[in-house]
């Protein structure tokens, strides 16, 4: 069953970029005391999630923490190497890149997505969620092929 609004993030890991390279971090250390805006993307580099979505977080991501966001977060079932090569591309720093490159993740919230007609495998769906202390606060799942309701603005329209 999906993760809804009330339910707490389950354990799981992702990795993140630090100055010594990719580390893993588990949901308990990034969650833990923060609220987070949280961005699932099906994929870097792919049309929406580089046209679309990533550039409404990144144009909202001032905005969002002013509104007493800690954290601005992007997640996606890619390698932290290829998420890092995105950020850079799209002058996304003022956004943590999360990668759940074995989309360990976006199993573990039961938010996956069988991309494989497309030669993508198992992906993320899109989606935005506010997360207080581990518990999700709200949660904007996209149906397949829609971005309408995760955008970085749909978010702060709600906080």
């Amino acid at each position: 069953m999906p993760i809804k609004v009330g339910d707490r993030i389950p354990s799981s890991r992702l990795r993140v970029s630090t100055p010594e390279g990719p580390a893993w971090k588990t949901t308990e250390e990034l969650f833990k005391g923060k609220k987070v805006a949280l961005f699932a993307v099906p994929g870097a580099f792919t049309p929406t999630c580089s046209n679309q979505h990533l550039p409404s977080v990144v144009q909202n991501a001032d905005a969002l923490r002013a509104k007493g966001v800690d954290v601005v977060a992007l997640t996606a079932v890619n390698d932290p190497m290829v998420l890092g090569a995105w950020q850079k591309a799209n002058g996304a720093e003022g956004v943590d890149f999360y990668s759940d490159g074995n989309g360990e993740f976006a199993k573990a919230i039961d938010l996956t997505l069988d991309a494989s007609g497309g030669g993508l495998g198992i992906r993320s769906q899109r989606y935005s969620m506010l997360v207080d202390d581990g518990v999700v606060k709200q949660l904007n799942v996209e149906q397949p092929g829609k971005f309408e309701v995760s955008s970085g603005e749909a978010m702060l329209k709600q906080l």
